[in-house]
């Protein structure tokens, strides 16, 4: 008797293992949130391309974007201020501030984000600005890391940030994005 009872409760142990080993797996296998633009418009644009209208070629610029942060984890992502830059040959043409918040268990949070850019920032780098305003096509890049928590069962916080890396061009003859790719 007090062997089958025994034999009980080993396969008992045994069962609650499996089902925490499967749980671990997978339910609380913590990721990174991913952070990527879902569109982005251009609402105005003005350009000099140096040849006319003043010495050096410029541009100015006003995008309205959708960002959206992914969580695909079990528990809320709670993270701090971040920001996010618009990049030309690797130098920003302007930055946003991400406001800190909390994304829900399995959830996507969109929300718009504004800039403001402009070639002031190149400081005489900007030797194929010119070249690509004549082209018609403006390679931009942009930047962000979203630093924060994963809280999972109220019990388990772990630290995970995440980056977005989009690279895409924007058609100075029809004002429109083209070839968002976002990593």
């Amino acid at each position: 008797m007090a062997k089958k009872c025994l034999a009980c409760v080993a396969v008992f142990v045994l069962f609650q293992a499996a089902v925490i080993m499967v749980l671990a797996l997978t339910v609380l296998k913590i990721k990174s949130p991913k952070i990527r633009f879902n569109a982005i418009a251009v609402e105005s644009f003005t350009s000099n391309n140096g040849n006319n209208a003043g010495p050096t070629p410029s541009i100015n610029m006003r995008l309205l974007t959708q960002l959206t942060i992914k969580n695909t984890n079990f528990g809320q992502f709670k993270y701090d201020n971040a920001t996010l830059a618009i990049l030309y040959n690797g130098v920003p043409l302007g930055e946003a501030v991400i406001p800190r918040g909390r994304v829900k268990a399995r959830k996507t949070l969109k929300f718009n984000v504004s800039f403001d850019l402009t070639s002031d920032r190149l400081n005489g780098n900007n030797n194929n600005l010119g070249n690509d305003i004549n082209s018609g096509v403006l390679r931009l890049s942009s930047q962000a890391r979203v630093n924060g928590k994963v809280h999972l069962i109220k019990i388990i916080k772990k630290n995970k940030s995440g980056n977005m890396n989009c690279d895409w061009n924007v058609n100075l003859a029809t004002r429109m994005v083209e070839n968002l790719n976002c990593k």
